[in-house]
């Protein structure tokens, strides 16, 4: 069995916890994690299952590295803090670990991705034989893998456009909703996530990834944002009041240009409530849902909505995104070392029969 590490215990790490530890070729031997207060807590209490793995969590790095960890979920952060991802990933590439991440958007198409970043992990993998696979949270195979296959399913294809749509006000992550994202701020604020070219920096890879599984080239990548404004005063569990007037909904396409024109779109569509922006785009029911339609003959839609923790949307598309990235390990661990992206990595299958954590 594969020796895992998981890093992070946050949304994505709670789920990339409970992933390993239900796949049959891993095993779940180390937790790191940056709270103190987490720091020897068992695995399974901060996973939020109700048996323990008898992994307790540290705060060592150099030590869980040290330990023969073979693989690293890197569960992270790096919206904020796209440095030290980048170095924490690299000291465990160094350390011959396979690590898989959704945390660096720049590498999810690691071929046109900068220089800068680029070529610091390739001699990582040059001096420690690691490898690294980046797939987005948002999630990456709704981007990528899901609308190349369905693409594949009809006869012309002329417009790719992949959607999330998601309800805030179940997403348990205040700072990125109301700074990042700028949900409850007022109109004339200048969210950082919306900001000119930070669309494309995130999402421009995988518009460029589907480019590649199509066999075409993309002229220019555009970005189009939308707002809207509150009408009425929302209060939220999670996050409390968002006042009227404020920013209540956003909608944003990256568009990848081809022959003059946006022929693959990744949009998101978000609200803080089901009461902003009813004209847009909706989920079928619950909080949020991911969509792929592909316009051409025949024109083809799927949906999904995922839930885990007690039927959490926000939940449910992370553990489908984390999912993605655990199964890809032992297919990694048997190549090799190197820098891959979704095209890469074959789709891999899940596990039946098992009893599950």
């Amino acid at each position: 069995m594969i020796s895992t590490l998981v890093w992070g215990t946050g949304n994505v790490g709670r789920a990339a916890i409970r992933a390993v530890a239900a796949h049959p070729a891993l095993k779940l031997t180390g937790v790191l994690v940056h709270n103190p207060d987490k720091v020897g807590r068992d695995a399974g209490e901060l996973a939020g299952l109700d048996t323990e793995l008898g992994v307790a969590a540290t705060n060592d790095i150099a030590a869980a590295l040290a330990s023969g960890t073979q693989a690293v979920v890197y569960a992270a952060s790096g919206d904020i803090r796209p440095d030290d991802a980048l170095a924490d990933i690299l000291q465990a590439i160094r350390a011959g670990a396979v690590v898989v991440t959704p945390a660096l958007y720049a590498l999810y198409d690691q071929r046109n991705a900068p220089a800068e970043m680029r070529e610091p992990v390739l001699k990582a993998i040059a001096e420690g034989g690691g490898s690294l696979f980046v797939s987005g949270i948002d999630p990456g195979w709704g981007n990528d893998a899901l609308p190349l296959l369905l693409s594949g399913l009809g006869h012309t294809v002329d417009v790719v456009r992949c959607q999330e749509i998601f309800d805030y006000a179940t997403y348990d992550q205040p700072d990125s909703v109301r700074y990042l994202v700028g949900m409850g701020q007022p109109m004339d604020y200048d969210p950082p996530m919306l900001m000119a070219s930070v669309p494309t920096m995130v999402w421009g890879g995988q518009i460029r990834l589907i480019a590649r599984g199509l066999g075409v080239e993309v002229e220019e990548i555009r970005e189009v944002v939308h707002r809207r404004a509150l009408e009425t005063t929302i209060s939220t569990d999670l996050m409390g009041d968002f006042e009227a007037g404020t920013q209540g909904a956003v909608r944003f396409e990256v568009q990848g240009i081809i022959d003059g024109r946006p022929r693959i779109v990744i949009e998101h569509v978000t609200r803080i409530h089901a009461s902003c922006a009813t004209d847009w785009p909706m989920p079928p029911s619950g909080a949020g849902a991911h969509r792929v339609i592909i316009e051409g003959r025949p024109n083809i839609e799927v949906t999904i909505q995922a839930t885990d923790e007690d039927g959490n949307h926000s939940a449910g598309g992370n553990a489908t995104a984390v999912a993605r990235l655990v199964h890809a390990i032992d297919w990694l661990a048997t190549a090799e070392p190197g820098l891959y992206d979704a095209l890469d990595i074959p789709l891999r299958p899940g596990t039946l029969g098992r009893n599950q954590p």
